[in-house]
């Protein structure tokens, strides 16, 4: 017998359980009544309670349909008055047991493995932390425990003079990238649902249309919006380095005691089924790094089987739970581009095929956290250090093992993969459309050709294909069938989303939902129609025009 449906937010409320604030440490010098507005210090504990700001009339625009049945709520609770209440950030009158007051929390910063203090307002790196996402509520549905955060859902200690606001046009790409990343079957964050303001709007710095530029050129107002993300937790590798930074520096009496406190939750919001919780400190510890390896690893691996940039791969936007977080300046990649990379500010450590050697400084950054909880038990240490040293032969594993699903071949071949590489780089094709035709396991490399951005008038280069299409082929063991399913049809292109947020800025939300019902289904054949509008290449007069082919991190 199906579960019955959630209808209300009161039989949502009955299902709340805060371990998160149950069982850490409250910021000591906080305003109990959660008016922790104003940027300052924070010293210790792990969260601090803060009130949302409510967007001013808020307006639905969108839920996920497919998280709502996961979850068994009913879609018409999306618009109710009391539900969009709560997720458009006005918690006051919430029916008990759910709580008024929500919590923000810090964590340190490092970019590709280096510890950075200067962006943090007092140079103390006491200031880092969730300046506009503030967590309401922790829910255990069907035996699963959810986290739903607002992103945009107001001022926090940690704002660092910002106005703690998301708006409209991140928020849609976010709630998006969310929905799709969920359905190219890549661990994620997800999306719940996402509502905007009739009346509120904030300043943005943005670029004139048309631009090349690389740095925003003007201010422009747009609407805010608040999207609700759900994870098991939203812990982040640069949270568990905070509290290391601070056992290491002795910065308080229970500095590494926070530390153990706020890494054993980790282990149970995220790998409770597969850590015993009777084990010693030290072989949870160790089991949990092997983990978390094992999950950061493949999600990488995932990331460019699908053709995602996440642009701003710094430790913070790491969650240890091992899935997508943080839809910043992401970027799906259109032609194929080992150094793309979507954010002007990214730079080349952050780039597409990059992403491995990134992920490997911010698993660096995780071993050193942990390392002052073991500093008992030299073998542990030692382990840890094993563990650590040997992530690059693990993500190397998980490459060649996802690259060989992705050519359809039994086991990874350096020499087809490299010669395949060159000649992507030096046709100019589209990363998706390349490995979706290929997946139709083709004749000869016409059909290819639909992915290629310029003509070939090259004899030379068009024999390189047919020699590589014919090695190809000697050694693909998988079906058709069997490749699509690894090999995404349809993606979610920033050139789809401008048009999408500038018609919603209006009012309109048509192309919202047509894309997510599009990215529903990534791997799906679909309509003519659909098919015709958006299974294409970027127009070239894209290319290069700032806000399409590239982002500044501004909202």
């Amino acid at each position: 017998m199906k579960n019955k449906k959630i209808n209300t937010l009161e039989e949502l409320a009955k299902l709340a359980d805060y371990s998160f604030i149950n069982t850490l440490v409250c910021d000591p010098i906080a305003n109990k009544d959660g008016k922790n507005f104003y940027p300052r210090e924070v010293y210790n504990g792990h969260y601090v309670p803060v009130i949302p700001t409510p967007i001013e009339n808020p307006k639905y625009i969108t839920h996920s349909k497919t998280f709502f049945e996961e979850l068994g709520l009913a879609d018409s609770l999306a618009q109710s008055e009391d539900f969009m209440k709560m997720f458009s950030g006005d918690t006051a009158n919430v029916p008990k047991p759910l709580h008024n007051i929500g919590w923000a929390c810090g964590y340190a910063l490092s970019i590709y493995g280096r510890e950075y203090y200067q962006q943090c307002p007092f140079q103390t790196g006491n200031g880092y932390g969730d300046g506009r996402a503030i967590s309401i509520l922790e829910t255990v549905i069907n035996g699963k425990r959810w986290e739903m955060q607002l992103k945009g859902g107001g001022k926090t200690p940690y704002c660092r003079g910002a106005d703690g606001r998301a708006v409209l046009r991140s928020s849609i790409r976010e709630f998006l990238a969310q929905e799709l990343m969920y359905a190219l079957n890549v661990p994620t964050s997800r999306s719940l649902s996402l509502y905007t303001s009739n009346t509120e709007t904030v300043s943005r710095p943005w670029f004139t249309q048309g631009s090349y530029s690389k740095d925003p050129e003007v201010m422009i107002e747009e609407a805010v919006a608040i999207t609700t993300r759900i994870a098991p937790s939203f812990i982040r590798v640069g949270q568990l380095e905070l509290f290391a930074r601070r056992a290491r520096k002795n910065e308080h009496p229970k500095a590494k005691e926070e530390l153990e406190q706020i890494v054993l939750h980790a282990i149970n919001r995220e790998y409770k089924e597969q850590i015993d919780i009777s084990l010693p400190l030290e072989e949870k510890i160790l089991l949990f790094a092997k983990l978390f390896r094992e999950r950061l690893t493949l999600l990488v691996a995932n990331w460019i089987r699908v053709g995602y940039c996440q642009g701003n791969f710094n430790s913070d936007n790491t969650a240890v739970g091992g899935f997508t977080l943080d839809y910043g300046p992401f970027g799906f990649i259109d032609m194929f581009d080992p150094n793309y990379q979507p954010w002007t500010g990214g730079g080349k450590h952050f780039s597409f095929f990059n992403q491995p050697e990134a992920a490997r400084q911010n698993f660096n950054m995780f071993c050193s956290a942990l390392a002052p909880l073991l500093e008992a038990y030299p073998n542990a240490l030692e382990n840890l250090a094993t563990i650590r040293n040997n992530f690059a032969k693990v993500m190397v594993e998980k490459l060649q093992k996802m690259w060989a699903s992705k050519l359809g071949l039994n086991k990874f071949d350096e020499e087809l993969f490299n010669s395949l590489i060159s000649l992507m780089i030096e046709t100019k094709v589209d990363y998706t459309i390349f490995f979706r035709e290929l997946s139709s396991i083709p004749e000869d490399i016409s059909t290819l050709e639909k992915s290629f951005y310029y003509q070939i008038d090259n004899e030379n280069i068009k024999n390189k294909w047919k020699d590589w299409l014919k090695n190809w082929k000697s050694k693909v063991n998988a079906t058709s069938k069997e490749m699509k399913a690894i090999n995404p049809k349809y993606t979610l292109r920033e050139w789809f989303l401008v048009p999408a947020y500038e018609e919603a800025k209006d009012g309109d939300y048509t192309l919202i939902h047509e894309l997510q019902n599009i990215i529903a289904n990534p791997y799906d054949e679909q309509s003519t129609e659909i098919e015709k509008k958006y299974y294409r290449k970027k127009p070239l007069e894209f290319f290069d025009i700032a806000g399409i082919s590239h982002v500044s991190c501004s909202s």
